[in-house]
């Protein structure tokens, strides 16, 4: 479909995406695997061990709070369990790329506070995320607003993703499968 010349240029903006990425990055997050010239493939890791260490944080809470700025988490814990895996496509406009910086470049200020003691470890707007809309009508005991919470940048105020749920215990999902398909009796009682 794309042919050669389209499938160089696709390659070239990949490419191009991840390294505009790693450079908007680049002095908020530790990159790994960069080139001699300081430059990524098609793909960045950042790796957040720095930031379990000193905050108490884990990938998935940067996963959770990438949420509430309407992105979906990007390849969590692999290739190494400290790390998010970004792979921007060539379809990404400058204008996602680019709120998606600001957000990553948002929730490192955030952590930043609780490293610094502002905010408490166990009870933050990371540890705490994603905050969907039904929060915003329920009682508000956290250490943080509500704005804090759900329009960290101005911004959301316009695009705004509602995360469906708060925070779910994802080890406990995957280790306790709940499948609401048909048995496999079912499906050949069914069967033509």
């Amino acid at each position: 479909m794309l042919g050669g010349d389209g499938l160089t240029h696709s390659s070239a903006v990949a490419l191009l995406n991840a390294n505009y990425i790693a450079s908007r990055l680049k002095e908020h997050y530790t990159l790994k695997y960069k080139n001699n010239k300081g430059l990524v493939a098609h793909e960045l890791l950042i790796d957040l061990a720095e930031f379990d260490k000193s905050a108490g944080l884990k990938v998935m809470d940067f996963a959770k709070r990438l949420q509430d700025y309407g992105f979906h988490p990007p390849t969590c814990s692999w290739p190494i369990p400290t790390a998010m895996l970004i792979e921007p496509t060539e379809s990404e406009t400058l204008e996602e790329l680019n709120r998606f910086c600001e957000a990553m470049i948002q929730i490192r200020k955030e952590v930043q506070e609780v490293v610094d003691g502002k905010q408490p470890k166990e009870n933050n707007v990371l540890k705490n995320a994603p905050h969907p809309i039904r929060l915003l009508t329920e009682e508000w005991n956290r250490p943080y607003t509500r704005q804090q919470a759900v329009y960290p940048l101005e911004w959301l105020h316009e695009r705004k993703f509602w995360p469906a749920t708060s925070r779910i215990d994802d080890a406990y999902g995957d280790l306790n499968l709940h499948c609401e398909c048909p048995t496999v009796e079912e499906i050949a009682e069914h069967a033509v």
